[in-house]
């Protein structure tokens, strides 16, 4: 069984698409989705509300479960001090309180905590300073703080699940449109970014979701921060 956030576009849709090709159940959540597959279940839930997600109604879970928060928003690109609309509280909201919200809803469900994975994608941005990136640089620093958290916690518990907080890479996706249209007033780097799309160096969303469930099936050592990029594909 796997659960997975942000189900309309992007990496969420690409990974559903991949499970539901391999026959796995799938459970999506979020605003909206374009699937109709017998083994495709939805849960409507606004996550940039996560007082929501208690809620929701899932089963008790039993054998394998993986949760992906897959979810994420980049919020308004611009430099603090130039933002007329603050938008850090729902930037937190979608990218940080509801994923450990989520994580603690569903991990209350699964039956067999050593057979549960958490997957959390996160950005290489976590890790780097990006101007007119604050708010999704500071939520996908806590995101990664908030796993390795909740991994080491598990394990003064005596369980052992399976804990990750991924940087995909650079996804062609809607983000990454929004990313390039900036106007360099407003984004230093964007010329960057526009320069990825020319050169065809953006990795498509499903090479993506091939690499995660890659790493998915390796044997889990305790290394939460993974980068797609360094996992070969078979």
């Amino acid at each position: 069984m796997y659960i997975v956030t942000g189900v309309s576009r992007g990496l969420g849709k690409a990974i559903v698409e991949e499970l539901l090709e391999r026959n796995e159940k799938v459970i999506g959540v979020g605003r909206s989705h374009n699937f109709d597959h017998s083994n495709f279940s939805f849960l409507e839930c606004d996550l940039s509300h996560p007082e929501k997600i208690n809620e929701l109604d899932f089963p008790v879970l039993y054998g394998s479960v993986t949760l992906i928060n897959n979810a994420g928003i980049l919020g308004e690109i611009k430099r603090l001090s130039d933002q007329t609309v603050f938008d850090l509280d729902k930037i937190m909201m979608v990218n940080v309180v509801s994923p450990m919200c989520l994580s603690q809803v569903v991990y209350a469900k699964v039956q067999s905590k050593k057979d549960f994975a958490l997957v959390n994608i996160s950005s290489g941005a976590a890790n780097r300073s990006i101007p007119s990136w604050a708010g999704y640089c500071a939520s996908k620093a806590a995101l990664n703080m908030l796993t390795e958290t909740f991994y080491l916690e598990e394990l003064e518990k005596g369980n052992h699940p399976t804990v990750y907080a991924v940087s995909p890479g650079v996804i062609d996706t809607d983000m990454q449109v929004q990313i390039r249209s900036t106007e360099k007033a407003n984004f230093s780097s964007v010329e960057n970014f526009q320069e990825l799309k020319k050169s065809n160096s953006l990795y498509s969303a499903k090479e993506a979701t091939l690499r995660l469930l890659d790493l998915l099936k390796l044997p889990f050592n305790g290394q939460i921060p993974q980068d797609l990029r360094t996992i070969e594909t078979h």
